[in-house]
Order: C-alpha cells, then sequence, then structure tokens
C-alpha cells in the first residue's frame, strides 16, 4: 500500500533523487581524496545526503556548493569525534592492563563523551567556558565571574543554562 505525500512532499523527494543520482559520485571521490579511506568517505557522502533529505529543501540552485558546505559541517564533527576518541583511547594506554575496562564499557564511555561534547558544543562559548571553569576547573562563581569579566548573576545564569543543557542530554 503506498502512501500519497503532498505535493511539496513529491518535489523534496524529486530534488534529492536528482541530487544523489547526480552528484553522490562526486561527493564520495571528494571525500575520499580528503580522507583516504573509501569506507569513511561512503559514510560520510551517506551522512551528507541523510541531512539533506531531512532537510526538506525542495530547491538547489548550486548542488556542488550546498553539498560541499553540509559536508563539511559533517567533516568537522567527525573530525571532533575522532580526536576525542583518540584521546580517549589514549588515555587508555596509559592504564594498568587490569583497569583497562572490557570494550562494551569503551563504547559507553565513549559514546557519553560524544553526548557530552554534542551538548558543550551547543552552549554558548560564555556559558561553556562558564561551565568548564566550574566543572573542570573547580573555581569558584565568583572567581568564574572575575575571569570571564562579567557580574556573578551573569555566571549564575551561565551555569543555570548549562544545566539545564545537561539535564535535556540525560533525558
Amino acid at each position: 500500500m503506498s502512501e500519497t505525500l503532498p505535493a511539496d512532499s513529491h518535489t523534496h523527494l524529486r530534488v534529492i533523487e536528482a541530487l544523489y543520482s547526480g552528484h553522490h559520485g562526486w561527493l564520495y571521490e571528494t571525500l575520499k581524496k580528503k580522507l583516504g579511506n573509501a569506507m569513511d568517505a561512503a559514510d560520510l557522502a551517506q551522512d551528507t545526503f541523510t541531512r539533506v533529505l531531512a532537510s526538506k529543501v525542495t530547491q538547489i540552485e548550486q548542488p556542488r556548493a550546498y553539498l560541499s558546505c553540509v559536508a563539511k559541517g559533517i567533516l568537522i564533527n567527525w573530525y571532533q569525534r575522532k580526536a576525542l576518541e583518540r584521546a580517549y583511547l589514549d588515555a587508555l594506554a596509559r592504564l594498568p592492563v587490569q583497569e583497562v575496562p572490557s570494550p562494551e564499557l569503551r563504547f559507553v564511555v565513549l559514546e557519553t563523551l560524544h553526548q557530552i561534547d554534542a551538548m558543550l558544543d551547543s552552549l554558548a562559548p560564555l556559558v561553556r567556558r562558564a561551565f568548564l571553569l566550574s566543572q573542570i576547573s573547580g573555581l569558584k562563581y565568583e572567581d568564574i565571574a572575575e575571569q570571564l569579566g562579567v557580574s556573578l548573576i551573569t555566571v549564575k545564569r551561565y551555569m543555570k543554562q548549562a544545566f539545564m543543557q545537561c539535564l535535556l542530554l540525560v533525558e
């Protein structure tokens, strides 16, 4: 049984189909050259088209420029994830053998780290800085206010924003 889509959905799907068939090969090759890895390039190309599909765009005047822009954002996130994974694996390599977590626990920790990283990335720069100064450096709100050059009430507002994002992450 086929579902009838609204006209704008048909238009969107036709645009994506034409975009995919006309430019997937180009995007894949571009990413493969940049990454030097066919599997990662294929994954990132698919992620790019998935993001475009979710965008509901119905007209694209410069397809390659548009795809490059979307792929660049995905690639930046991918590089950040890889850097975070390398840092975690480097930290694990320094642990005594008996303290190295199981592969399952490593996976859970990495996923949690990615979620925290994404949450921190979603915060405004000063909010993120205040949160990290409090939670990582252990500074008191008064010291954070002085360091950031803002009022104490502003630091409290920043911390509330950061904690609200943490709560959203937990949910």
